[in-house]
Protein backbone atom coordinates (compact mmCIF):
# COMPACT_ATOMS: atom_id res chain seq x y z
CA UNK A 1 0.00 0.00 0.00
CA UNK A 2 1.39 3.44 -0.65
CA UNK A 3 1.96 6.18 2.10
CA UNK A 4 -1.21 8.05 2.88
CA UNK A 5 -0.90 11.51 1.28
CA UNK A 6 -3.03 12.58 3.98
CA UNK A 7 -2.95 12.03 7.65
CA UNK A 8 -4.71 12.99 11.41
CA UNK A 9 -3.13 11.30 14.13
CA UNK A 10 -4.25 12.23 17.60
CA UNK A 11 -6.20 15.57 16.48
CA UNK A 12 -7.79 17.72 19.26
CA UNK A 13 -9.27 21.40 18.90
CA UNK A 14 -10.75 23.02 21.27
CA UNK A 15 -12.65 27.14 20.67
CA UNK A 16 -12.32 29.23 23.79
CA UNK A 17 -15.48 31.43 23.93
CA UNK A 18 -14.77 33.22 27.41
CA UNK A 19 -13.44 31.22 30.06
CA UNK A 20 -15.22 28.81 28.86
CA UNK A 21 -12.99 25.62 26.51
CA UNK A 22 -14.83 23.88 24.16
CA UNK A 23 -14.12 20.36 22.29
CA UNK A 24 -14.61 20.33 18.90
CA UNK A 25 -12.53 17.50 18.21
CA UNK A 26 -11.44 14.39 20.53
CA UNK A 27 -8.83 12.48 19.53
CA UNK A 28 -8.85 12.08 15.42
CA UNK A 29 -6.84 8.93 13.53
CA UNK A 30 -7.51 9.69 9.84
CA UNK A 31 -5.35 8.16 6.94
CA UNK A 32 -6.56 8.96 3.47
CA UNK A 33 -4.53 7.17 0.60
CA UNK A 34 -3.63 8.38 -2.60
CA UNK A 35 -6.36 8.34 -4.93
CA UNK A 36 -9.58 6.98 -2.26
CA UNK A 37 -12.26 8.99 -1.85
CA UNK A 38 -13.33 9.28 1.70
CA UNK A 39 -16.90 10.86 3.29
CA UNK A 40 -17.03 12.01 6.53
CA UNK A 41 -20.59 11.72 7.88
CA UNK A 42 -22.45 12.81 10.82
CA UNK A 43 -25.50 15.10 11.75
CA UNK A 44 -24.72 19.01 12.17
CA UNK A 45 -21.76 19.51 15.10
CA UNK A 46 -20.21 16.03 14.58
CA UNK A 47 -17.17 18.07 13.98
CA UNK A 48 -17.06 17.58 10.10
CA UNK A 49 -16.40 21.10 9.00
CA UNK A 50 -13.90 21.91 11.81
CA UNK A 51 -11.84 18.42 10.67
CA UNK A 52 -12.18 19.35 7.40
CA UNK A 53 -10.38 22.82 8.11
CA UNK A 54 -7.51 21.58 9.84
CA UNK A 55 -6.96 18.93 7.40
CA UNK A 56 -6.53 21.58 5.26
CA UNK A 57 -4.37 23.93 7.27
CA UNK A 58 -7.40 26.52 7.79
CA UNK A 59 -6.91 25.78 11.24
CA UNK A 60 -4.23 24.40 13.59
CA UNK A 61 -5.05 21.58 16.08
CA UNK A 62 -4.96 22.23 19.72
CA UNK A 63 -3.01 19.00 20.26
CA UNK A 64 -2.17 16.34 17.46
CA UNK A 65 -0.39 16.03 13.98
CA UNK A 66 -1.61 16.53 10.58
CA UNK A 67 0.88 15.21 8.28
CA UNK A 68 1.19 15.65 4.38
CA UNK A 69 3.02 12.51 3.00
CA UNK A 70 4.35 11.26 6.37
CA UNK A 71 5.68 15.58 7.09
CA UNK A 72 3.95 16.83 10.37
CA UNK A 73 2.97 20.55 8.59
CA UNK A 74 1.17 22.71 11.30
CA UNK A 75 4.87 23.23 12.99
CA UNK A 76 6.14 24.80 9.49
CA UNK A 77 6.28 28.25 8.94
CA UNK A 78 3.27 30.48 7.87
CA UNK A 79 4.49 31.32 4.37
CA UNK A 80 5.23 27.32 3.98
CA UNK A 81 1.97 26.06 5.16
CA UNK A 82 0.21 28.90 2.76
CA UNK A 83 2.25 27.64 -0.21
CA UNK A 84 1.68 24.02 0.98
CA UNK A 85 -2.05 24.77 1.16
CA UNK A 86 -2.37 26.61 -2.36
CA UNK A 87 -0.66 23.87 -3.81
CA UNK A 88 -1.33 20.05 -2.84
CA UNK A 89 -4.89 21.61 -1.51
CA UNK A 90 -8.17 22.13 -3.29
CA UNK A 91 -11.22 23.39 -1.81
CA UNK A 92 -14.93 23.08 -3.12
CA UNK A 93 -17.05 24.71 -0.25
CA UNK A 94 -21.54 24.98 -0.04
CA UNK A 95 -21.64 28.46 -0.46
CA UNK A 96 -18.76 28.42 -3.47
CA UNK A 97 -16.99 31.64 -2.04
CA UNK A 98 -16.45 33.37 -5.27
CA UNK A 99 -15.31 37.49 -5.79
CA UNK A 100 -18.91 38.67 -6.93
CA UNK A 101 -16.79 41.63 -8.91
CA UNK A 102 -14.69 38.69 -10.98
CA UNK A 103 -15.85 36.57 -13.61
CA UNK A 104 -15.29 32.75 -13.67
CA UNK A 105 -12.39 33.14 -15.65
CA UNK A 106 -10.66 35.57 -12.83
CA UNK A 107 -12.11 34.01 -10.39
CA UNK A 108 -10.67 30.73 -11.78
CA UNK A 109 -6.92 32.41 -12.07
CA UNK A 110 -6.92 33.48 -8.59
CA UNK A 111 -5.83 30.18 -7.77
CA UNK A 112 -2.97 30.19 -9.67
CA UNK A 113 -2.62 34.09 -8.42
CA UNK A 114 -2.16 32.96 -4.76
CA UNK A 115 0.26 29.94 -5.37
CA UNK A 116 3.11 31.59 -6.68
CA UNK A 117 4.78 34.88 -6.58
CA UNK A 118 3.31 38.56 -8.18
CA UNK A 119 6.83 37.96 -10.30
CA UNK A 120 6.06 34.77 -10.45
CA UNK A 121 2.57 34.74 -11.86
CA UNK A 122 3.72 37.46 -14.61
CA UNK A 123 5.95 35.03 -16.27
CA UNK A 124 3.56 32.87 -16.68
CA UNK A 125 0.26 34.59 -16.83
CA UNK A 126 -0.32 33.68 -20.41
CA UNK A 127 -0.15 29.66 -19.86
CA UNK A 128 -2.11 30.17 -16.30
CA UNK A 129 -5.38 31.80 -18.79
CA UNK A 130 -5.09 28.99 -20.92
CA UNK A 131 -5.19 26.72 -18.41
CA UNK A 132 -7.69 28.32 -16.54
CA UNK A 133 -9.49 28.30 -19.94
CA UNK A 134 -9.19 24.49 -20.21
CA UNK A 135 -10.26 23.81 -16.64
CA UNK A 136 -13.63 25.87 -17.18
CA UNK A 137 -14.23 24.15 -20.79
CA UNK A 138 -13.93 20.93 -18.45
CA UNK A 139 -16.52 21.33 -16.56
CA UNK A 140 -18.82 22.70 -18.97
CA UNK A 141 -18.36 26.54 -18.58
CA UNK A 142 -16.46 27.28 -21.68
CA UNK A 143 -19.56 29.62 -23.02
CA UNK A 144 -19.29 31.47 -19.71
CA UNK A 145 -16.12 32.30 -19.03
CA UNK A 146 -16.50 36.14 -18.63
CA UNK A 147 -19.91 35.87 -17.00
CA UNK A 148 -20.35 37.05 -13.18
CA UNK A 149 -20.96 35.12 -10.13
CA UNK A 150 -24.65 36.76 -9.91
CA UNK A 151 -25.13 35.66 -14.24
CA UNK A 152 -24.46 32.14 -13.28
CA UNK A 153 -26.89 29.31 -11.45
CA UNK A 154 -25.98 27.81 -8.57
CA UNK A 155 -24.65 24.43 -10.19
CA UNK A 156 -22.88 26.48 -12.66
CA UNK A 157 -20.98 28.53 -9.82
CA UNK A 158 -20.29 25.07 -7.70
CA UNK A 159 -18.47 24.76 -11.37
CA UNK A 160 -16.24 27.66 -11.39
CA UNK A 161 -15.65 26.25 -7.63
CA UNK A 162 -14.25 23.18 -8.93
CA UNK A 163 -12.19 24.50 -11.82
CA UNK A 164 -10.50 26.73 -9.47
CA UNK A 165 -9.82 23.71 -6.65
CA UNK A 166 -8.31 21.93 -9.64
CA UNK A 167 -5.93 25.05 -11.66
CA UNK A 168 -3.17 24.26 -9.11
CA UNK A 169 -3.18 20.36 -9.90
CA UNK A 170 -3.55 19.51 -6.19
CA UNK A 171 -3.06 16.00 -4.91
CA UNK A 172 -6.12 16.06 -2.33
CA UNK A 173 -9.98 17.92 -3.02
CA UNK A 174 -11.49 18.70 0.18
CA UNK A 175 -15.06 19.27 -0.26
CA UNK A 176 -17.70 20.83 2.77
CA UNK A 177 -20.84 19.85 1.47
CA UNK A 178 -20.62 20.24 -2.01
CA UNK A 179 -23.81 19.90 -2.84
CA UNK A 180 -25.68 21.08 0.00
CA UNK A 181 -26.77 24.18 -1.67
CA UNK A 182 -28.25 22.77 -5.11
CA UNK A 183 -31.45 21.10 -6.25
CA UNK A 184 -31.50 17.76 -6.79
CA UNK A 185 -31.02 17.51 -10.33
CA UNK A 186 -28.12 20.07 -10.01
CA UNK A 187 -26.47 18.56 -7.51
CA UNK A 188 -26.73 14.68 -8.93
CA UNK A 189 -24.57 17.05 -12.18
CA UNK A 190 -22.12 18.34 -10.16
CA UNK A 191 -21.57 15.15 -7.82
CA UNK A 192 -21.18 13.30 -11.38
CA UNK A 193 -18.57 15.88 -12.46
CA UNK A 194 -16.27 15.86 -8.98
CA UNK A 195 -16.19 12.17 -8.72
CA UNK A 196 -15.39 11.82 -12.70
CA UNK A 197 -12.55 14.24 -12.11
CA UNK A 198 -11.71 12.65 -8.95
CA UNK A 199 -11.18 9.37 -10.16
CA UNK A 200 -9.54 10.30 -13.51
CA UNK A 201 -6.98 12.56 -11.61
CA UNK A 202 -6.37 10.26 -9.25
CA UNK A 203 -6.79 12.71 -6.65
CA UNK A 204 -7.61 11.72 -2.78
CA UNK A 205 -11.00 13.62 -1.94
CA UNK A 206 -12.01 14.27 1.89
CA UNK A 207 -15.75 14.64 1.02
CA UNK A 208 -18.36 16.00 4.57
CA UNK A 209 -21.53 15.29 4.21
CA UNK A 210 -24.95 14.44 6.09
CA UNK A 211 -25.61 12.76 3.00
CA UNK A 212 -25.61 8.74 3.20
CA UNK A 213 -26.56 8.38 -0.55
CA UNK A 214 -23.55 10.54 -1.28
CA UNK A 215 -21.42 9.07 1.25
CA UNK A 216 -22.30 5.63 -0.48
CA UNK A 217 -20.33 6.68 -3.70
CA UNK A 218 -16.75 7.12 -1.96
CA UNK A 219 -14.22 4.26 -0.96
CA UNK A 220 -15.23 4.65 1.92
CA UNK A 221 -17.01 6.56 5.31
CA UNK A 222 -15.73 8.08 8.62
CA UNK A 223 -18.49 8.49 10.77
CA UNK A 224 -18.49 11.08 13.51
CA UNK A 225 -20.69 11.66 16.33
CA UNK A 226 -19.71 14.65 19.12
CA UNK A 227 -16.01 15.47 17.73
CA UNK A 228 -14.96 11.40 17.86
CA UNK A 229 -14.60 8.44 14.91
CA UNK A 230 -17.54 6.22 15.60
CA UNK A 231 -17.05 3.85 12.69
Amino acid sequence: MNAPVLQAAAVHKHYRIGKQEIPVLRGIDLSVQPGESVALLGASGAGKSTLLHVLGLLDPPTTGEVRYDGVPVHGLPIGERARLRHRHVGFVFQFYHLIPELTALQNVLLARMMAVSALGYWGQRKAAKAAAIAMLEQVGLGARLHHRPSELSGGERQRVAIARALLAEPRVILADEPTGNLDSHTAAGVVELMFGIQRDRGLALVLVTHDERLAQRCHRIVRLADGVVVS
